[in-house]
């Protein structure tokens, strides 16, 4: 049970305070830094339920979740009193070694039984991306281990999304976030990327799996298998834009990778934990089971910041197998790995997930969500709707335009703003309006979401006629 989201809202006295710091003193991820000092964040103060209120007292419904985190809701009591309890009992001992906590023992047998085939052995890390990033040095490890220190390349794709360490963000295939910062050339490798919109596509599913599956073959046979360490693939391209692949093309890819010894890392920080209405959708859903797969995010509701690598007992088994035995220490992982109360976040988080059947309440909503925001396709500023249960994206442009263009991007923005002003949140990028609400989302929010998206649509289009777009 929730508590009642009436009390949001009231503002803080010191609110134009406290946006001046935030100007003055933060340096925001992924900002715009033309507008550094200048800027105007919007400075959340509260939030319950799905429902978010700013320092100014203005209450949203946040379709997009945080950042893709929260499940449960916000202000979930049986999630606070897991953080505080254990904080009470002991908020912090070093992971290093032979040492560990009850929390992170509990929550690492929890996610051994959620995982599919033999992924058993669990190392946490402190979030997504240095989840991803620890997958990536294990594979390296494992091939070193058995004499085959050259199988180092890592395949991933254009259009992904691993995260914002260099590693990660080397990975990362979002021509947008390459700036100015220095990213690994050498040994990633992007292939195409794999997104399939029935509604657009000039070929069919079947075309497009084969030439996807020819491209990967083409890359491997170029890198030659005998580098190539391991392919790391989101399930649905998320911060790309919701690009999801034609049917049959995990399985493909993992084929592929068996065949050429590549191991296969899902990059589930987005897709785990309910979005798709499982708590880990590569295999109940795209019918395939990893050699290790990434989880964080929605894992602890994002009440707390906690990531995971899951990883085979194959794997596992090898790297203690084949050990350096001068220097066997496994020298990967972080002061806040297993961290005591994330990972009771963690549990408690499970246990409600379970108890309240959230995945059967997105298997029911989320098909609900998709139909709605098909309707918005009648839009001519909208080029394309996809998505799959509660991860979503409008895609705008200007009639005759395709991409990210700057009027498109304009545009996109325009929209983004009108949903603001009538109390919806959604995530702006490029030229998409991407969505992700809370996992406790109800029918009715879900009608009232689409419905304002097209009210802000529809004044967008007028703008663009009218010339107030430019």
């Amino acid at each position: 049970m929730l508590p009642d989201v009436k009390h949001i809202g009231h503002g803080l006295p010191d609110h134009d305070s406290l946006v001046a710091r935030d100007a003055r003193h933060v340096l925001h991820p992924w900002a715009d830094l033309s507008t550094l000092g200048t800027q105007e964040s919007l400075i959340i103060a509260e939030a319950h339920g799905i429902e978010v209120a700013d320092s100014a007292g203005r209450t949203y419904l946040d379709a997009i979740g945080g950042m893709w985190c929260v499940t449960v809701g916000y202000g979930h009591p049986e999630l606070v009193e897991a953080m505080a309890a254990q904080a009470r009992k002991m908020a912090y001992f070093t992971p290093f070694g032979d040492v560990s906590s009850e929390p992170a023992a509990r929550l690492a047998a929890m996610l051994a039984d959620l995982t599919p085939g033999d992924l058993n052995r669990v190392q946490f890390t402190t979030g997504g991306s240095t989840a991803v990033e620890s997958a990536v040095r294990i594979a390296h490890y494992y091939f070193a281990s058995r004499g085959q220190a050259a199988k180092r390349h890592v395949l991933s794709r254009v259009n992904a999304y691993h995260g914002g360490t260099y590693l990660t963000a080397s990975l990362s295939g979002k021509s947008a976030d390459r700036t100015l910062f220095q990213y690994e050339s050498d040994w990633v490798h992007h292939l195409e990327s794999p997104g399939y919109d029935p509604d657009t596509s000039p070929v069919s599913a079947a075309e497009r799996l084969d030439g996807l599956v020819a491209g990967m073959e083409r890359a491997i046979a170029e890198i030659g298998a005998e580098n190539i360490a391991c392919f790391v693939a989101e399930p649905i391209l998320a911060s790309g834009g919701v690009l999801v692949p034609p049917p049959g093309y995990h399985e493909a890819t993992l084929e592929l990778c068996r065949r050429n010894d590549i191991l296969y890392v899902s990059d589930e920080v987005v897709t785990g934990f309910g979005r798709l209405g499982h708590f880990f959708a590569s295999e109940v859903k795209f019918g395939v089971v990893p050699d290790m797969i990434v989880t964080a995010k929605g894992l602890t509701s994002g009440y707390q910041p906690l990531g995971a690598v899951i990883v085979s007992d194959r794997i596992a088994e090898s790297l203690a197998a084949n050990a350096d035995r001068d220097k066997p220490v496994f020298s990967n992982g972080f002061t806040y790995s297993g961290h005591p109360v994330a990972c009771a976040t963690a549990v408690a988080n499970i246990e409600v997930m379970r108890r309240d059947d959230v995945c059967g309440h997105v298997l029911d909503v989320g098909p609900h969500f998709i139909r709605r925001l098909r309707e918005l396709r009648s839009s001519s500023i909208v080029a394309a709707v996809r998505g799959d249960h509660l991860m979503a994206c409008v895609e705008c442009h200007v009639p005759g335009e395709d991409g990210p263009t700057a009027r498109n991007q304009a545009l996109a923005r325009r929209v983004d703003a009108y949903c603001e002003e009538a109390g919806l949140l959604v995530r702006p990028y490029e030229n998409l309006c991407i969505m992700s609400p809370p996992l406790i989302v109800t029918r009715g929010e879900v009608d009232r979401i689409v419905d304002i998206m097209a009210d802000s649509l529809a004044r967008a289009e007028h703008d663009l006629r009218t010339g107030a777009i430019q």
